[in-house]
């Protein structure tokens, strides 16, 4: 709930008030996004495609962060692949750990089992739920899937646009 009833704070920052630049940051440095096709860069590997946020902004990784991430993932043999080299479900735990690498506030993730079979998708939704459950991250899940949405804490549907049930 934000204090004022109708701004949208993240962190406790206010975003309406905020110019071009000020939101840019606020995505940049404490916004984690999962997309539904992963959006690897594939001249990269597992790795720097984990790691690329933080070297975008000039933070520095923490390492040990960074393991527990690739751990829960389970992606530590494939640190030095590229991602056409992993599978879907593969690529999107990659994207995950990419998206947890700054440890933000909050993530956004945009149908993050469309492109999955329902063994990958399974494996994505637990993934996500571990971390909710583990480690506190707020994720916000936009899908037309019942079985991704029965993941969550709290639903939302909405309907035209507005918000039908809650």
């Amino acid at each position: 709930d934000s204090p004022t009833g109708g701004e949208v704070y993240i962190g406790g920052t206010a975003i309406g008030p905020l110019n071009e630049t000020k939101r840019t940051m606020l995505r940049r440095d404490r916004i984690g996004f999962v997309f539904q096709s992963y959006n690897l860069l594939p001249s990269l590997t597992v790795e720097e495609n984990i790691t690329l946020p933080l070297r975008l902004s000039g933070a520095s990784a923490d390492r040990r962060w960074l393991g527990e991430l690739v751990k829960r993932a389970g992606l530590g043999r494939m640190l030095r692949l590229r991602p056409g080299d992993l599978s879907a479900g593969e690529q999107q735990r990659a994207a995950i750990a990419r998206a947890l690498a700054g440890r933000p506030e909050v993530v956004f993730a945009d149908e993050p089992t469309g492109a999955l079979g329902p063994e990958a998708a399974d494996e994505v939704l637990g993934l996500l739920r571990e971390l909710v459950d583990e480690f506190a991250q707020t994720v916000v899940m936009v899908t037309h899937d019942p079985n991704a949405a029965a993941h969550a804490h709290a639903t939302a549907v909405m309907a035209g646009g507005r918000i039908d049930r809650y």
